[in-house]
C-alpha cells in the first residue's frame, strides 16, 4: 500500500508540482504512526524531487520560497510539539480535514489578490510550519496561496515544489531534535524513492502548461480520494 501510494504521489507532484504529501499521509496514516509516517515521507520527498529542482530553479521565485520557509522554521518546532502530546487519531483526522479545506477552496474558485510581500509570505509560513509540524503537511497553505493567485502556472508548479524540498529540510532537522530520527524508516523511505522518482519524471514528461486545468482536475481528484479514504472513520468497517 505505501508502495502504490508513493507511485501514485510522485506522479501527481511531476505533473502539478504538488499533492504527494496529501496523497501520500492519509495513506501511510493508516499503516503507521503519525511520526513514523512523516518520517519516511520527508526522506522520500527530499531526494525524489531532486531531477526535478533544475527546472524548478530557473521558472521559481527564490526570494519569495526563502521567506516562506524563514517563517515555517519558527512554527514547525510548535506544531511538532502538539503532534507529540496528541492522540494518533487527532493526526490523521488533522491531515484530512487540512487536504479537504484546500480542495473546497481551489475547487470553489476561491481567488485572492494579495501581494506577495513579507506580511503575506510570513502569515502563510507560520501557518504552513504549524500545519506542517501537527501533521506532516506543509504544502496546502502555501499551494492555496500560489494556486488562488494570477501568478503563472510555471511559477506556481516551480515554487510548490522548491518550497516543498526546503520544507523537508527543516523537518528533518526538526525529527533530530524531538529524537523521532529511525534509521529503519529512513531505509524504508530510501527503498519507496526508486518508484517515487520514476514516477515523478514519467509526470514531469506529462506535464504540458497548455493543459495546466486537466492536471489540477486529475491532481485534485486523486488528493480527494486519499484525504476520505484516511479518515479514522472507516477503522471500525475495515478493521
Amino acid at each position: 500500500m505505501l508502495a502504490a501510494a508513493v507511485t501514485l504521489a510522485g506522479l501527481v507532484r511531476g505533473f502539478s508540482g504538488f499533492g504527494s504529501a496529501m496523497i501520500f499521509m492519509p495513506v501511510a496514516g493508516r499503516i503507521v504512526g503519525p511520526f513514523e509516517a512523516i518520517l519516511i515521507f520527508t526522506v522520500v520527498d527530499f531526494f525524489g524531487p531532486i531531477p526535478l529542482l533544475p527546472r524548478a530553479l530557473r521558472d521559481g521565485a527564490l526570494r519569495e520560497v526563502a521567506w516562506l520557509l524563514a517563517f515555517v522554521a519558527l512554527a514547525l518546532p510548535v506544531g511538532m510539539w502538539l503532534l507529540t502530546i496528541s492522540d494518533p487519531a487527532v493526526f490523521r483526522w488533522v491531515v484530512s480535514i487540512a487536504v479537504f479545506v484546500l480542495l473546497v477552496a481551489l475547487i470553489g474558485g476561491f481567488r485572492h489578490r494579495l501581494p506577495f510581500n513579507l506580511p503575506t509570505l510570513g502569515g502563510t509560513g507560520l501557518v504552513a510550519g504549524l500545519l506542517g509540524g501537527l501533521s506532516g503537511l506543509g504544502g496546502p497553505p502555501v499551494i492555496l496561496l500560489y494556486l488562488a493567485s494570477n501568478r503563472a502556472t510555471e511559477l506556481i508548479r516551480a515554487n510548490t515544489l522548491i518550497f516543498l524540498v526546503g520544507f523537508d529540510v527543516i523537518m528533518s532537522v526538526a525529527l533530530l531534535a524531538f529524537g523521532r530520527f529511525d534509521l529503519g524508516l529512513v531505509l524504508i523511505g530510501l527503498v519507496l524513492l526508486v518508484p517515487y522518482t520514476l514516477a515523478g519524471l514519467l509526470g514531469q514528461r506529462l506535464f504540458d502548461p497548455a493543459r495546466a486545468g486537466v492536471y489540477r482536475a486529475v491532481a485534485y481528484l486523486i488528493i480527494g480520494a486519499s484525504a476520505l479514504q484516511g479518515l479514522p472513520i472507516w477503522d471500525g468497517m475495515f478493521g
